[in-house]
């Protein structure tokens, strides 16, 4: 069976009348699953007609992205306000790849290696689900729940992504076994925020889900302008991200060599914001 709801409550009402159906936007991961017959779904819904899923909207504080934005828009619309999810869906797969994957297909895999995750995290983003029951909102922080996994229950839809408008530099960096066109070993976003004098440290493909570091996020900074970092903070910042991994041994990399590239990482995107922060200040 194929369904191809107009609005959001048509979507949820297919959803709760079919149990087991797979919605589909981009198709990018969905049909990976069917053309290896990993996933044989009895029932398809095309969220490609709902047009709120479609959009973007500025909220003031913060920018609404619709589940069904592809990353191409992301890129071409949001890079000024949104500059580390920007970056990161630059690293998405192909052209084709960027133009038709979306955002809320990204958080429902829920892949730890999703490159949209660890820029969600730093950001403090929320997750809007919606359901015949009505719409709630989720802490990127709190949306996953194990590898593959989140709080989505079968009879929800992400409806949107809420996420805060860069308060200062924003850094994304990803590590693979090749420069393009490749799932990432590990990767690492940073988001400061001058005024709230607030860090915001998200870790991908290095753990069962992707996650925040807190450790480093609560290192201190001179926010009062007095020049350029201390090694030792620095070297301190990259290794608490490292702590904060839980990776694994597999086929793109070792356990240590993720940790290794992490707080390499880590310690590259503190240099470059507070550089671009020193450029700001003078």
């Amino acid at each position: 069976m194929f369904h191809r709801p107009t609005d959001i409550e048509e979507a949820v009402s297919c959803l709760a009348a079919h149990p087991g159906a797979v919605p589909i936007a981009g198709g990018t991961d969905v049909m990976v699953g069917v053309n290896y017959r990993r996933l044989r779904p009895a029932a398809m819904i095309d969220l490609t007609g709902v047009v709120e899923l479609r959009e973007w909207s500025d909220e003031g504080d913060a920018i609404r992205i619709g589940a069904g934005v592809p990353y191409a828009r992301i890129i071409d619309d949001l890079g000024g306000v949104l500059p580390g999810l920007a970056a990161a869906s630059r690293t998405v797969g192909s052209p084709q790849i960027r133009n038709r994957g979306t955002l809320g297909g990204n958080l429902a895999t829920a892949s730890p290696a999703g490159d949209a995750h660890p820029p969600l995290l730093a950001a403090g983003a929320k997750v809007e689900i919606a359901s015949t029951a009505g719409r709630r909102t989720v802490p990127a922080a709190d949306f996953y729940t194990g590898p593959k996994r989140s709080v989505l229950a079968e009879s929800e839809l992400i409806a949107a992504v809420i996420v805060p408008k860069a308060a200062g530099p924003q850094q994304f960096l990803k590590v693979g076994n090749r420069g393009a066109m490749v799932i990432s070993v590990c990767s690492f976003a940073l988001s400061l925020d001058v005024e709230g004098r607030a860090v915001g440290a998200g870790i991908g493909s290095a753990g069962p889900t992707p996650l925040r570091a807190t450790e480093a996020e609560s290192i201190e900074l001179p926010w009062d302008k007095s020049g350029p970092l201390g090694d030792e903070t620095v070297e301190r910042f990259g290794a608490l991200v490292a702590e904060a991994a839980r990776p694994i041994d597999d086929v793109r990399g070792t356990a240590a060599y993720r940790r290794h590239a992490l707080a390499v990482c880590a310690r590259r995107a503190l240099l470059r914001a507070w550089k671009e922060l020193l450029c700001d200040w003078n």
